[in-house]
């Protein structure tokens, strides 16, 4: 199985933190976590969950896409919401099956099994942000779109 090591940069949120006058304690109440691991995050020593990721984008009024530098726009008609797990499945599915691709493919294509390809696409699992945003930038699809943030792709 092939490894890939996308470099995830989310180095904006500590950007829009500062921008909007915040302290970590503030962010991290906010997200409903301790300080020290908001912190982590802001140095990108931990690799932040997609949820959390996703409950930034909502505040600060950005796109996921734009947190992480897919892209350098903050992001139009983006969707504030809560991520549903069956709607990123579906979207995953419509994706795949767009660029031609069986799960077996997918799957070797970003370094995962087949199975947990299968247990995303059928809502069981949310697709870790590791997962997503090795599909965006392999096949040129917006983060906001897997997650269901936006209705078509950009």
């Amino acid at each position: 199985m092939k490894q890939f090591n996308y470099e995830l940069d989310y180095s904006r949120i500590k950007d829009l933190r500062l921008k909007n006058n915040l302290m970590q304690k503030d962010v991290a109440d906010l997200l409903g976590i301790s300080i020290a691991a908001y912190s982590q995050f802001e140095r990108m020593d931990d690799l932040i969950p997609i949820e959390l990721l996703n409950e930034l984008a909502n505040y600060y009024h950005v796109s996921l896409d734009y947190l992480l530098k897919i892209s350098d726009k903050p992001g139009k008609n983006i969707i504030n919401k809560k991520l549903d797990k069956v709607e990123v499945g579906k979207n995953l599915r419509e994706i795949r099956l767009s660029k031609k691709l069986y799960q077996e493919t997918l799957a070797g294509e970003i370094g995962t099994s087949h199975s947990l390809i299968s247990e995303y696409e059928s809502g069981k699992k949310l697709v870790s942000l590791t997962y997503g945003y090795a599909i965006c930038k392999k096949y040129n699809v917006s983060l906001d779109y897997l997650y269901g943030k936006r209705k078509v792709h950009a």
